[in-house]
């Protein structure tokens, strides 16, 4: 929880400091006599009387000690006589209490208290300024944004100086949880603009949450705009890789091979999703030869598993880099892992590429048998062909009469039928002749 300022103002009647470093600490270089003084100069406020004070220094010290109840109950014992107390005393008990919850973690607890503090009409605006302020921080981390809001709204009405980062940043995230993000990037543009005038480096968190507000609003440029500072300012993995992921959203998929490349080069990308993100962005600017390889490596060293998916997306890659002798073995390893017929068939295609017929109607015969497939017919007319460059001739045909009965093959069969049929023929009349 990120700390609060409270404020501890003491009496005229003290001339010396008395430390309370649970609380003065919050504000360094500044006593109790010296804020009290300065306040003076601005709003007058009824004394804290010495009695009053040492009850309530005497309950922040139980609390200080670790003894969080005895304090509240020391509280307890100075609220039963506060009929006489002025309004400034009653205010800086509940400041103690407010603060002891806080420490507490007692957040509604604390905001109660703090909420009768500010409501005080006997009290130095600083206080009511800082306590405000600290308010909003409080409904915060409560989870409660509308309040932070109407906090921020009473804060900004008696604040008098101008804004501070932490007011724009504070406002903006409220808003994102309230999935207001209009007003909200509003906010955060505000806090990183006012950092870029005074030539500071904007938080990483702001970035995080300007970005985060600029994809809510489906705005994916300005998304690219926040991702490319963060990584010239930060240089982190996850930074690289949403803006490579945000580069192909918005088209610019030479940008996003780019800097996919350049995080792979810096060994930012290691986990499965990363690798093969950049396998595919390989693939689709016709790096085949990259996909592949990005994704075996993948494979060998037990980050990607070794699946039929996996084993079919290198052998697809190495078919695309025209490497088909090398894509046999990643098919027939998909076909090995999986129950349905498409990696067979898509092996049987490979091997009449590469001239193996044997093996090509053996893995066309495989996807026939096995099933589940997207386009029965191509499985016959691989069939069809492999048994052609055998000299099968008859079971070449009976092959392509299958593909026939399929619309999407039909024309492709039938002239396959005639050009076999002839040759069968042809090749009947050459063996008479040499009888």
């Amino acid at each position: 929880m990120k700390p609060l300022k409270i404020a501890l103002i003491c009496a005229t009647a003290f001339t010396s400091s008395i430390a309370l470093p649970s609380i003065v600490s919050l504000f360094p270089g500044v006593s109790i006599a010296t804020a009290h003084a300065q306040e003076q100069k601005t709003k007058r406020v009824p004394a804290l009387r010495e009695k009053v004070y040492s009850q309530l220094a005497r309950a922040q010290k139980l609390a200080d000690d670790g003894d969080a109840k005895g304090g509240l109950e020391a509280l307890d014992s100075i609220k039963e006589r506060s009929s006489s107390m002025n309004e400034y005393e009653i205010a800086m008990m509940y400041n103690f209490y407010g603060f002891i919850y806080y420490n507490e973690n007692d957040l509604p607890k604390a905001i109660a208290s703090f909420e009768k503090v500010v409501n005080a009409e006997a009290i130095p605006e600083s206080l009511r300024l800082s306590t405000t302020f600290s308010l909003a921080q409080l409904a915060m981390a409560n989870g409660d944004y509308d309040k932070v809001i109407s906090f921020l709204n009473d804060w900004d009405k008696i604040n008098t100086k101008p804004k501070t980062d932490a007011y724009h940043v504070l406002k903006a995230q409220a808003y994102y949880q309230m999935k207001d993000y209009s007003k909200g990037i509003d906010s955060i543009n505000m806090a990183i603009a006012q950092a870029d005038s005074e030539g500071k480096e904007p938080k990483e968190n702001w970035l995080v949450l300007q970005r985060a507000m600029y994809y809510s609003l489906n705005q994916p440029q300005k998304v690219v705009d926040v991702l490319e500072r963060m990584v010239k300012l930060y240089n982190k993995l996850e930074y690289w890789v949403q803006l490579g992921g945000m580069y192909g959203e918005t088209g610019a998929e030479k940008k996003q091979l780019a800097v996919l490349e350049a995080a792979y080069q810096q060994g930012f990308l290691k986990s499965k999703s990363e690798l093969t993100q950049l396998a595919q962005v390989y693939m689709y600017n016709g790096l085949s030869y990259k996909a592949a390889d990005v994704m075996k490596q993948a494979m060998d060293s037990g980050v990607a598993e070794k699946t039929a998916k996996n084993y079919a997306f290198i052998a697809e890659a190495m078919v695309q880099a025209k490497e088909d002798d090398k894509s046999v073995q990643y098919f027939a390893k998909a076909a090995d892992l999986s129950s349905h017929g498409k990696y067979d068939q898509r092996l049987a295609e490979v091997l009449i590429n590469t001239q193996n017929y044997e093996e090509a109607a053996d893995a066309a015969r495989a996807a026939l048998d096995k099933g589940g497939l997207d386009f029965e017919s191509n499985v016959y007319v691989a069939l069809g062909m492999a048994q052609y460059n055998l000299k099968n001739f008859d079971a070449s045909i009976l092959a392509f009469e299958q593909a026939e009965k399929h619309k999407k093959s039909q024309r492709l069969a039938e002239q396959w039928i005639k050009y076999v049929k002839n040759e069968k023929v042809h090749a009947e009349t050459l063996r008479t002749a040499l009888l």
